[in-house]
């Protein structure tokens, strides 16, 4: 049973809580010695951030995390927090929750003697222990660190100068707490400077107060690394007093984001849900094709969060179409990854070039350049020739996107040795028709994406159209050759 009050506190033989950097760093060895997992729920950064946050943790250090949008640098600053104690005493009614044993507020420090052991005691837990803000250019001197304030010292009928008076802002708050920055370089250079102090010396100063606050906090800051240069917008004596310099990163292989995607994603949607995991791959395959598109902006980049609006758009379109055809289980096909366009086309900054054809096409380039990707790896070795000749000999199929996964088995049937091919998706024979459905028509679609057929919005799968050689592109090619025999 915990303390309730400061003397019951002493009996149980509690003393002075350590630093929070020190609390953090003894609760970091612990779990190391235990190989327990640290920061549960972040993927990707085994072998790279995380062994960069563990060192920076053990140094006692304040760290920043630059990164573009989408990297899991909140996340990944939110976990610090299970390396914290349990629970930790403090003064109830204390805005700064002290320690009863080095309280450095006078509200608290009056409160304990005048009350003694009799002072009541609350506790904190780890989350209550987290203080976020966002960074903004309107953020003041007063919002971080804190100011005067007239009103509470009318009310109280105290002067001015009175640490009773004292508005507390959020850096004060955060005492014995960590306190996350985000967006570091949108905070004005003013108040930027007023971090000086509490980085290098570990303590504030309130504005009208001749009183020193040596507050117990570690500081975690996000940036993008675009702003967070000399020509950018933070103070380069401010980034020298930041211990720890941490880059994230996107996921370096699909695989690892496909794994990122399946955590975060909402596809838990009542009834059987079945996501082949060429689609999960094809769909994290556009967030890495927009990564290298230089129709793209590099400096905004891309999010993580777009395959995992791309996947729940896709599997919402499923759905609806399951509903209506009465069929289970629900599986997307490539058709509803077109669909969750919507989804993709917030998620990403275009440059001049890629503002001349749109988002909705852009997108559609990216989506096509994944399935070219994933049919590679599946089919690359696939002997597809009797796919092909059946356009080639004339043959078309337009596939009604809201058909049930039968009904479109039907249609994909007519094209020769088609189906034979679901295989190499992992797809049998025996497995129901929106599975097999949904494979074949993968097929068709990364046949398209490699251009060895066409595809037209009226007549669907086509054969793929020849380019004519009229008498006058003859007589044109014949002309350049002439002119580069002469020119030999």
């Amino acid at each position: 049973m915990r303390a309730t009050t400061f003397g019951e506190l002493k009996r149980s033989g509690a003393q002075a809580s350590p630093g929070v950097k020190d609390e953090m760093r003894r609760n970091l060895l612990r779990k190391l010695a235990a190989k327990e997992r640290l920061f549960p729920g972040i993927l990707g950064y085994d072998d790279s951030v995380l062994p960069q946050v563990v060192n920076a943790v053990l140094s006692r250090h304040n760290m920043i995390l630059l990164g573009l949008r989408g990297q899991a640098k909140s996340r990944l600053i939110r976990s610090l927090t299970t390396l914290l104690d349990e629970a930790i005493p403090y003064v109830a009614g204390s805005e700064i929750h002290d320690d009863p044993f080095r309280p450095l507020s006078r509200y608290s420090m009056n409160l304990l003697a005048e009350r003694g052991d009799d002072t009541p005691i609350a506790w904190l837990t780890p989350d209550e222990r987290y203080v976020e803000k966002l960074a903004t250019p309107d953020v003041t001197i007063a919002d971080i660190i804190g100011d005067v304030d007239p009103i509470r010292a009318a009310r109280a009928g105290q002067d001015l100068g009175n640490e009773l008076t004292m508005h507390y802002g959020l850096l004060p708050r955060a005492h014995r707490a960590i306190f996350a920055l985000n967006e570091l370089p949108d905070l004005a250079g003013r108040i930027q400077v007023g971090l000086f102090n509490i980085l290098q010396e570990g303590d504030v100063q309130i504005k009208g107060y001749p009183v020193r606050l040596p507050i117990d906090v570690a500081l975690v800051f996000t940036a993008n690394p675009e702003d967070y240069t000399a020509r950018g917008k933070i103070i380069t004596p401010l980034k020298d007093r930041i211990g720890s310099e941490i880059r994230t990163h996107y996921p370096a292989t699909v695989e690892q984001g496909v794994a990122i995607t399946q955590q975060e994603a909402w596809t838990g949607r009542g009834g059987e849900i079945r996501v082949p995991r060429y689609l999960r791959e094809a769909i994290e395959g556009i967030a890495f094709a927009a990564r290298r598109d230089k129709r793209i902006d590099k400096r905004s980049g891309v999010s993580q969060r777009l395959p995992i609006s791309a996947l729940e758009n896709a599997l919402s379109n499923a759905e609806r179409r399951s509903l209506i055809a009465h069929e289970t289980p629900i599986v997307p096909r490539i058709s509803d990854v077109y669909a969750a366009l919507p989804a993709l086309t917030g998620k990403f900054e275009l440059e001049y070039e890629g503002e001349m054809v749109g988002g909705e096409n852009v997108a559609r380039d990216l989506i096509r350049a994944a399935v070219a990707e994933t049919f590679g790896v599946y089919l690359g070795a696939a002997d597809l020739k009797s796919v092909i000749a059946y356009f080639e000999g004339g043959g078309m199929l337009k596939l009604d996107e809201d058909a049930s996964g039968a009904e479109l088995l039907k249609q994909l049937g007519r094209v020769t040795g088609l189906l034979g091919h679901v295989g190499a998706l992992a797809v049998a024979a025996s497995d129901p028709a929106p599975l097999q459905a949904a494979a074949a028509e993968f097929i068709l679609e990364g046949l398209y994406a490699q251009k060895k057929i066409g595809r037209s919005d009226d007549r669907g799968f086509v054969a793929v159209e020849r380019p004519v050689e009229t008498d006058m592109d003859l007589e044109r090619l014949e002309r350049l050759r002439r002119m580069k025999k002469q020119v030999n």
